[in-house]
Formats: structure tokens, C-alpha cells, sequence
């Protein structure tokens, strides 16, 4: 699996957790789900994603998006 689809992976499943856990638990959570969204909008205009970022240095390869 290369970065690109993993970080969708990882952006995917910490919103579906954070929203669970703000239902379950407490709405601060949603500060979570706010935060992965934000990565996400900046990393398309920018090309630079965190995520994308520690996944290539635990040796993931490189898809389209992320280099």
C-alpha cells in the first residue's frame, strides 16, 4: 500500500474514532475531527502532509500525491 492511500486510511479512521468517541464520551472530541480536516484542506493546496510525512520514514513508498 503506497502513502497516498494510507494517509486517507489514517485521515478516514481518526474522524469515524473521534466522532464515535464524541458520542460516547465527550464533544471535545470533535476538536479531533475539526483537526484532521484542516490537515486534509491544507494538504491540497499545499502538498505537504504530516501524516505523509511519518509514514515515508516508517518505509511506505511514495504514491502520486505525496513525495
Amino acid at each position: 500500500m503506497n502513502i497516498d492511500r494510507m494517509v486517507m486510511v489514517l485521515a478516514g479512521s481518526m474522524i469515524l474514532v473521534s466522532l464515535l468517541l464524541a458520542v460516547y464520551h465527550s464533544q471535545n472530541w470533535l476538536w479531533l475531527t475539526a483537526f484532521v480536516g484542516a490537515n486534509l484542506l491544507q494538504s491540497a493546496f499545499t502538498g505537504f502532509c504530516p501524516a505523509a510525512t511519518i509514514l515515508k520514514k516508517l518505509g511506505f513508498k511514495s504514491g502520486n500525491n505525496f513525495a
